[in-house]
């Protein structure tokens, strides 16, 4: 009743997950993944525990064939079960038990697994990994699961109808200011266009919650430094940074203030000029 593409990244740094269903809450219950480690999708009659169980084999050094051929032995409802795992060197393995509903099935290639059960037919896996394989490896993890799930989506994907869809992406010091490895955690719960939700909330996510690339980073002369501290004061703060905090954009402005995010700096001068800025 689920479709859904477990993924290591091209550089073998970031290994997420990316779920749709007409289920509510679908983040809740199919993704797992840990740095280093890997990634896991259960779905269809889901056993939760496969999550804990499987990553724990991963950690241990099974290979995600292994760690799948212990799941499938010491589960009694394997043939209800269906499940997508990639391990750290990018082994992907996709089972589909014999009793899931139909259509029901796989596909898996170098480093990423795609499945699906209750689907609109076989053309929604086979339009997510057409997906992922024309997606540009150089691109963020997220953005390539978000895609493949979207075509997906597009395909006809789960036959039901649409309710919810998550995304989750780990990558070694990528959380919230370094401290934690959680790249990517979104997920809509309840929607009439989940997937489609999925992508606004990942848009505010790279603004947010992801810090700025060297690219992106305008440094901040004596003068733009003026120029922020006249901002901060129109906008009731004491100075740039209080407004900063304010704002959650801690991750896009220098803690010293030698570079400003060239997207935060639009938002301050689309501001002061009396436009709305939508991130």
């Amino acid at each position: 009743m689920t479709f859904s593409i477990v993924a290591r990244s091209a550089d073998g740094e970031s290994w997420g997950v990316a779920v749709a269903s007409k289920f509510l809450a679908v983040g809740s219950a199919v993704p797992a993944a840990v740095a280093q480690v890997g990634a896991i999708a259960t779905q269809a009659d889901a056993n939760v525990a496969w999550k804990g169980i499987a990553l724990a084999h991963l950690d241990e050094g099974a290979t995600a064939g292994v760690a799948v051929q212990r799941l499938l032995e010491e589960d009694a409802g394997r043939d209800h079960r269906q499940v997508g795992l990639v391990d750290v060197d990018g082994e992907a393995v996709s089972h589909t038990g014999s009793a899931c509903l139909p259509w029901a099935g796989g596909v898996t290639g170098d480093g990423y697994a795609i499945q699906g059960n209750v689907l609109a037919g076989e053309d929604v896996v086979i339009a997510m990994q057409a997906a992922w394989d024309t997606s540009d490896d150089d691109a963020p993890l997220g953005r390539r699961l978000l895609a493949a799930l979207t075509a997906g989506d597009d395909a006809g994907g789960d036959r039901r109808g649409r309710q919810s869809a998550a995304l989750l992406v780990v990558r070694e010091g990528a959380g919230y200011g370094g401290r934690d490895d959680i790249a990517v955690d979104l997920r809509v719960d309840d929607h009439d266009d989940p997937v489609t939700e999925l992508a606004r909330l990942l848009d505010l996510s790279d603004l947010y919650l992801t810090a700025s690339t060297e690219e992106e980073k305008v440094p901040v002369t004596a003068e733009l430094a003026e120029e922020l501290a006249r901002f901060a004061r129109a906008q009731g703060q004491h100075d740039f940074h209080a407004w900063v905090g304010t704002e959650n954009y801690e991750m896009r402005v220098a803690p010293d203030l030698t570079w400003i995010d060239e997207k935060v700096l639009d938002v301050v001068r689309t501001t002061a000029a009396g436009r709305v800025s939508a991130p």
